[in-house]
């Protein structure tokens, strides 16, 4: 679930830790800053090739029903395409959370995602998300397994997100 440990270092913390924890949280910002740039290797080096996108939880406070998205291509393609020429976007990340466990990493943060049609921009939708992120350590960098997006709250118009 959430990362809530009550200290943001262990009792002895390496250099090499101090470097997966900022890897860990520029995977999120790869995510973030791909999708703002429409940026396809971006964002696609963002995720495992067999990553999990979860974006029900928050799709659900607009009504909408949509899968668990599974595959980084998948992921890729569905964000990207759903997005391009259609949605401007801006994303930034804060209060990251990280516990790292050898080759695997948890990380909490919170997420505003400014959406707005791109030929419209009075038409947007402003979300406060929170992030629940399983990685795992690729050669040199962390790559998400599992993203979980829950809605803390939003304002504005679902179809800037989910088309109308």
């Amino acid at each position: 679930m959430y990362v809530t440990e009550d200290r943001a270092l262990s009792a002895g913390e390496t250099d090499a830790g101090l470097r997966d924890r900022i890897e860990i949280v520029d995977a999120l910002y790869r995510f973030g800053l791909g999708q703002d740039l429409a940026d396809r290797d971006l964002f696609a080096s963002a995720f495992a090739e067999s990553a999990e996108l979860d974006f029900r939880p928050a799709a659900r406070r607009w009504g909408a029903d949509i899968p668990v998205m599974v595959g980084r291509d998948t992921i890729v393609d569905t964000i990207l395409t759903n997005f391009a020429g259609r949605v401007d976007t801006t994303h930034v990340v804060t209060n990251p959370r990280v516990h790292v466990d050898g080759d695997s990493a948890s990380l909490t943060a919170l997420v505003e995602a400014q959406h707005l049609l791109t030929a419209d921009h009075s038409v947007h939708a402003l979300l406060k998300n929170r992030y629940d992120v399983d990685l795992v350590r690729d050669k040199q960098r962390w790559v998400v397994r599992r993203m979980v997006i829950e809605n803390v709250w939003y304002t504005g118009d679902p179809a800037a997100v989910f088309g109308g």
